[in-house]
């Protein structure tokens, strides 16, 4: 768990701020449309917004009405809110005079619209996810203000969260634990710009991270990241351009990726590593994506790309001779791909977040992308290369919502399937009061024929809380899990949101696989956790403090697992 949280807000850069709206949920205090921010154009301080006598229009009156967008408003509210007494302390005023704000430009930047375009309700809830999306915004909304001879002016409201980690962190899951330290900006001078270094020490390996990421390169859509991991078993460096389908109605996307290193790969079962060999990869691929936009709800887009993978594999110099090798591979490959998106989309509060708003994808979405490797572009053997993917959301009055997926991923070599993997998910959230959700998600991977590099692995480390990490080992999986969540007012030093939740976990592997013995069949366990939604700062969503009780007397596995982790959702 990181303990930077409680001395964040004295480390960072030098950026003088005004007093901000509340950092809490929407629910806690609306923006005023009077106020003009840090984003306003000079001289629009001295004009409210707000000074129309004329009722504001409806969505729908303004777009029959072809009204156009006219003065746009950037309000990026500060960390804290120094006209609420309870805010207003030594601290807090300091963390709020060193914070660099985010940029109006960079807030521009990521807006679907400008003055003068076209009034289109769709396109500003479009432009607030985007913006929500940000892990330097607590949270994002945006609102016509003013109708006036045609014209709409709007107010974006941003708030801010304290984004320099100079701290430490722990986390322990599966009966291990993973500590670090880390000095990393998420906003570098207010600019959407992430650099920082990192140093982890986990069961796998110790790692330095350097990192640099922009998400809006050179006043763009362009992502572009450089990563490079300095590792106690090996160096692994990805280098990234990427101008994404960002929304809905973009018509055109492009990318290059290059991800290259060497590493110390471990087969597990137990809890324990029972192989151990080196592996060197080097992937790189290239796109360019084209689509007609939103039609009718719907979007669909093409893409189409080349694809360079290849994995050798080593034996380890301190692993016992006779262990077992994966077979080296290289596909070289030109594939393509069609994504067909619906628009629908639900804002709620407080589900996998506590008192923050979010954005749940209902509509429908598919994906499937097919690619042939051949010996004429460098492969070292043919094969039809394939995935795809497939989700739904169904949302009932009342908030309850069921998010279904599946994914397929694998190839075809001389008409055998290999390295075969489906996997498949149904999570629901069921409203019972404001304060109480139950959550009950389902999990499940079957495999055929995979890799000796890949495993289906089922432990503490990924929902099975009562028992070691990468406990079981087969073919296939299977994760129940039941949580009953509630949601507080507990605002402890302003700085947390609390909740807590009880659960039950119950899973199991089936299928032989290398070195594993027979599955222990359904493998059960209960508990309880306190839950902490980082408030005002984007180094971590939600923090996880879970006792877990096994229900299954196994030699080896304690009675009692502690678990403490940072999670992007409850």
């Amino acid at each position: 768990m990181r303990v930077a949280a409680l001395i964040l807000a004295i480390i960072a850069g030098c950026n003088q701020g005004r007093a901000a709206e509340p950092i809490g949920p929407p629910t806690d205090r609306p923006a005023e449309p009077g106020t003009s921010g840090a984003g306003a154009a000079p001289g629009e301080a001295a004009r409210p917004l707000a000074a129309s006598a004329q009722r504001l229009p409806s969505d729908a009156e303004l777009e029959r009405a072809h009204a156009v967008i006219g003065r746009v408003i950037v309000d990026n509210q500060n960390i804290f809110n120094l006209a609420d007494p309870r805010d207003d302390n030594w601290l807090f005023r300091l963390a709020d005079r060193l914070h660099p704000r985010t940029r109006a430009y960079i807030i521009r930047e990521q807006l679907l619209f400008k003055p003068g375009d076209r009034y289109s309700r769709h396109a500003l809830d479009e432009s607030a996810r985007i913006l929500r999306a940000q892990p330097y915004f607590y949270d994002a909304s945006i609102s016509p203000v003013r109708y006036h001879h045609g014209k709409v002016d709007v107010l974006v409201t941003t708030h801010d969260v304290w984004t320099l980690d100079p701290g430490f962190n722990f986390s322990r899951s599966g009966g291990t634990n993973t500590t670090g330290g880390q000095l990393v900006e998420l906003n570098l001078v207010g600019t959407g710009t992430k650099v920082g270094v990192e140093r982890t020490t986990d069961v796998d390996r110790t790692t330095t991270l350097y990192e640099l990421e922009n998400g809006h390169a050179f006043g763009t859509w362009t992502d572009v990241t450089l990563n490079y991991e300095d590792n106690s078993d090996g160096k692994v460096q990805l280098v990234s351009v990427n101008h994404p389908f960002y929304a809905l109605e973009t018509q055109q996307a492009w990318g290059i990726t290059e991800t290259s290193g060497t590493q110390y790969d471990h087969l597990w079962d137990l809890g324990d590593v029972v192989d151990e060999f080196q592996e060197h990869f080097r992937t790189i691929t290239g796109y360019y994506g084209w689509s007609a936009g939103l039609v009718n709800g719907w979007v669909q887009r093409w893409s189409a790309g080349f694809t360079l993978d290849e994995h050798l594999f080593d034996p380890s110099p301190i692993w016992p001779s006779g262990a077992l090798l994966p077979l080296d591979r290289e596909f070289n490959y030109p594939w393509v791909e069609y994504d067909l998106v619906q628009d629908d989309f639900a804002v709620l509060h407080n589900y996998a977040q506590i008192a923050r708003t979010e954005d749940f994808y209902l509509g429908t979405q598919v994906s499937a992308r097919v690619g042939y490797a051949a010996q004429a572009f460098g492969s070292d053997r043919s094969a039809v290369i394939f995935s795809s993917s497939a989700g739904h959301g169904i949302g009932w009055s009342g908030g309850s919502i069921l998010l279904l997926n599946a994914s397929t991923s694998g190839r075809v070599e001389n008409g055998s399937l290999r390295n075969a993997e489906l996997q498949g998910s149904a999570n629901l959230y069921l409203v019972e009061t404001e304060r109480a959700k139950f959550y009950a998600g389902l999990q499940g991977v079957a495999a055929h024929a995979l890799d000796l590099d890949n495993q289906v692995l089922l432990g503490g480390d990924n929902g099975l809380r009562g028992y070691p990490l990468r406990f079981q080992a087969g073919t296939a999986s299977a994760l129940l899990t039941l949580e009953q969540r509630y949601f507080t007012d507990w605002y402890p030093f302003r700085l947390w949101r609390v909740g807590g939740a009880a659960f039950f976990d119950a899973g199991r592997t089936w299928g032989s696989v290398p070195y594993a013995p027979p599955s222990l069949g359904v493998l059960k366990d209960v508990g309880a956790g306190l839950r902490l939604g980082n408030a005002r700062s984007g180094l971590g969503n939600i923090t996880h403090v879970d006792l877990a009780l096994p229900l299954d007397r196994i030699s080896g596995v304690r009675g009692l697992q502690l678990l403490v982790q940072t999670s992007q959702s409850f």
